[in-house]
């Protein structure tokens, strides 16, 4: 009986194992993408996402046997990161987003990536005031406002969505931050424009 007890535990450690260090290494090209994506490099950024997700599908691929473990987290957070990447890339592109089933996550998973991408707009939004291209930061902060509001449209207990209303307060304290640098940033170009006139 040990023996037969040993030997599903040690098949299941070795996939937790795999699938851990798979879900490690998605994590880190996915931020290595979105960093990609803010310094212009999008070949960069997208060689990035497709090798994150064939990591992330072997992850799901090595752990499909042993359910308890695909659900125990470390999954989820890897998905998130993943999804964040392909949709603040489909955000900032101004491309239509891809839905979970294009991307190959879990629905909760997709929606918190999606409510964290607001956070990368945000800065995308910043770096373009900073540019003087203030045009295109209300089209972003547009985008960050349909998000916001998709997600706080969906009211489902945190069990089923993987702590989505935490991640959704957290991206609207961040929309009217930027809505609030885009209108000082307004403000202050008329004020200018004024004096340079008056002058």
């Amino acid at each position: 009986m040990r023996d037969t007890v040993s030997e599903v535990l040690d098949d299941k450690y070795r996939a937790r194992e795999r699938g851990l260090s798979d879900a490690r290494k998605v994590i880190r090209a996915s931020a290595n993408a979105i960093r990609a994506l803010h310094r212009g490099e999008d070949d960069d950024a997208r060689a990035l996402m497709d090798e994150a997700a064939a990591l992330l599908a072997g992850a799901v691929g090595v752990l499909s046997e042993h359910p308890d473990v695909l659900h125990a987290g470390f999954i989820h957070d890897a998905a998130k990161e993943y999804a964040e990447a392909r949709l603040t890339a489909a955000l900032a592109g101004g491309g239509s987003l891809p839905l979970p089933q294009d991307l190959g996550v879990e629905v909760p998973a997709y929606l918190n990536g999606l409510g964290e991408a607001v956070g990368e707009l945000r800065r995308r939004m910043l770096d373009l005031l900073r540019a003087g291209e203030v045009d295109r930061a209300e089209r972003v902060l547009g985008a960050m406002d349909e998000v916001v509001e998709l997600l706080a449209s969906l009211d489902y207990p945190d069990g089923m969505t993987g702590g989505l209303r935490r991640t959704t307060d957290v991206a609207r304290a961040l929309v009217e931050r930027s809505r609030s640098d885009l209108t000082t940033t307004v403000v202050q170009e008329r004020l200018r424009k004024r004096l340079e006139g008056a002058g």
